[in-house]
């Protein structure tokens, strides 16, 4: 699958910013089954961007703008290939990958992605609630799967319910909200359960009479260590697993880690409007 996105932020300020310094973090990666091929970052009113990779392995670029400005544009275009093949479904929890996964080498190895964060704590009551529902699974593969398909059908997808700043623990007891907040809540009760995961941020191709949802801006879901396999995508938002319709930006511990644009301004409040577009470009 070879794709074009197009990914606008416009800020319209209620009154005029004399300066302003952002980082943006809207590069698509480049990994074994995904290929960036080309990528192209606007900036009104212009700014040269400089780049360093984060913690993470995220490409970050950061601008400054010095002289007065109503308005900020940040436009990135990108074309990326994707090749990924379903697999999850055909993972058998052996002895040697339970070795693994009870061994303190796993443990200390992934202690990052082990540790709740604000964004994906859950209390025990919580997690006492998923195991009432779905079981305690030792089975790390079998525990995710079954995971998402529980999330999925506890929520709602409602845009109006939370916003950015939303917690697992709080998105949990309302059973709605968006992709960010999924993904948040299925990140906690798999750390409370003992298997690493991570926060993914990017962009979800929707083709036509498509039943996915979450393609209005910058979609989010989760990848988990399966041990010995390594890291496995799995989108509770959809209940699938993360293929070729989703294109990989930024990787973390949970959304603060790859937020797509942050920034620090002297000026009055803000408005910003986001629109994504992806094209099918190649099948």
């Amino acid at each position: 699958m070879k794709y074009e996105i197009v990914h606008l932020n416009r800020f319209d300020y209620d009154t005029q910013v004399d300066q302003s310094m952002n980082t943006i973090r809207l590069m698509p990666k480049t990994d074994e089954c995904q290929r960036l091929l080309a990528y192209h970052t606007e900036i009104t009113p212009h700014s040269l961007t400089a780049q360093h990779t984060d913690l993470w392995g995220n490409l970050v670029e950061t601008f400054y703008i010095a002289e007065t400005h109503t308005h900020l544009e940040v436009k990135t275009t990108s074309t990326v290939s994707i090749q990924r093949s379903p697999f999850v479904d055909q993972l058998t929890y052996s002895g040697a990958m339970q070795n693994i996964f009870n061994s303190q080498l796993f443990r200390a190895q992934y202690l990052p992605f082990l540790s709740q964060t604000n964004y994906t704590y859950v209390t025990m009551e919580q997690v006492q609630q998923v195991w009432n529902e779905i079981g305690n699974i030792p089975n790390p593969v079998q525990f995710a799967k079954s995971l998402m398909e529980y999330l999925y059908n506890q929520f709602t997808y409602d845009p109006t319910t939370t916003d950015v700043n939303t917690v697992a623990k709080d998105a949990i007891e309302l059973k709605s909200g968006v992709c960010q907040d999924i993904a948040h809540v299925m990140i906690g009760v798999l750390r409370a359960q003992g298997i690493p995961a991570r926060y993914l941020s990017g962009y979800l191709y929707v083709g036509e009479d498509s039943a996915l949802v979450g393609d209005a801006a910058s979609h989010a879901w989760i990848e988990f260590m399966a041990p010995g396999i390594g890291w496995v995508g799995l989108d509770p938002t959809n209940n699938v697993e993360a293929l070729e319709n989703h294109i990989r930006v930024g990787v973390g511990r949970d959304y603060a880690d790859v937020s797509p644009v942050q920034g620090v301004y002297r000026g009055g409040n803000q408005n910003l409007d986001v629109s994504v577009s992806v094209t099918l470009l190649e099948s």
